[in-house]
């Protein structure tokens, strides 16, 4: 049954056209299949969707109890992919998240050795819960991983199963005994994603599907070999000068020492986005793009995730908090200020 409605990679080895049309297509099945299960937060599952497409990890900050574990787990059910949980704690070690070596013994040899045992980060998606409960050190190795896709243990080096995404979450609330993330560390994550309370229709919704005895049977969509196929269609997706060039000045107008910078940028904030902001901002676009059916990407791509991709990249400074200013209210500014082709 499953495997009738799964893409399968003869189907996108067609034309760049056709391609795109069946990945829209593929998307729209996604969504209706999660629907069965998470009761709106459509605009998070298709940053979910994007931040897939374009390898990006996911930081998601949200209060408890928005089914944050459940969306991220039904993702990994219909797409098909592995999904390992990690509750993070301030007694949390590296090799917990890492794995461990063990020694052992043969039998018939009597011969000791050491043998890796592969821990939790070995899977496709990751949910890091919490990730600011637990200490720096911890945090460092799971980045580290995040972003170099291997893990060292023993002198040896082990391959993370692809494709590999990292979503963690950290609790709004609650920040006594918290280890925030540094500025450089949040920057390895692509979306920084604010989830909402629902609105008063979508939970009586969901106090309705989530208190009956009805339990939904959801398709497999996708499997790992195609989402990395996709996942290198992204990059050929067409992006003009033009929306290069507008991404490029829209990161760079966050930066107050830059002589271009408008003068709020230079009044309120500290720190703006670095280079990899720019990246993340083509990929996102590109992959928005195919996921709707277009193969080039366009501004308009590029200002619908200014947000999630610049607010944890943006440090306001005292007069900005002094004022009630926060990174949210500097982007919606910075969209107005920075112009196309400037």
């Amino acid at each position: 049954m499953a495997g009738r409605n799964q893409t399968n990679l003869k189907e996108i080895n067609t034309s760049d056209e056709e391609a795109v049309e069946l990945i829209a297509n593929n998307r729209k099945k996604i969504v209706a299949e999660i629907s069965k299960v998470i009761i709106g937060q459509e605009d998070v599952i298709d940053l979910l969707l994007i931040a897939l497409f374009s390898k990006g990890h996911c930081l998601f900050v949200g209060v408890p109890g928005l089914a944050k574990t459940l969306l991220i787990s039904t993702i990994a059910n219909v797409l098909n992919l592995d999904f390992k949980r990690i509750q993070f704690t301030p007694d949390l070690m590296p090799s917990d998240i890492t794995g461990t070596e063990i020694l052992e013994e043969e039998h018939a040899t009597k011969k000791r050795f050491f043998k890796f045992i592969k821990g939790p980060i070995f899977t496709n998606i990751l949910l890091a819960d919490e990730i600011n409960r637990t200490s720096p050190k911890t945090q460092a190795a799971l980045l580290q991983a995040m972003q170099e896709y291997h893990v060292s243990a023993g002198g040896a080096s082990y391959d993370l199963a692809l494709p590999f995404l990292v979503f963690a979450t950290q609790n709004p609330i609650e920040q006594e005994g918290t280890y925030p993330l540094p500025e450089a560390q949040l920057d390895r994550f692509m979306f920084n994603i604010t989830v909402d309370y629902p609105t008063f229709d979508e939970e009586i919704e969901i106090v309705k599907s989530t208190t009956s005895a009805y339990k939904p049977e959801l398709k497999k969509i996708l499997d790992a070999e195609t989402i990395l196929h996709l996942q290198s269609m992204v990059l050929r997706v067409p992006a003009s000068e033009h929306v290069i060039k507008y991404a490029v000045s829209l990161a760079r107008a966050t930066r107050p020492a830059e002589e271009t910078a408008p003068k709020f940028v230079k009044e309120w904030v500290s720190w703006g986005a670095g280079p990899r902001a720019c990246q993340y901002l083509i990929w996102g676009a590109k992959a928005r793009a195919i996921l709707q059916g277009r193969f080039a990407a366009t501004c308009d791509d590029i200002r619908a995730l200014a947000k999630p991709i610049l607010q944890h990249r943006i440090i306001p400074n005292f007069h900005a908090e002094a004022e009630g200013v926060d990174s949210t209210k500097i982007i919606e500014l910075l969209l107005k200020e920075v112009k196309e082709g400037e």
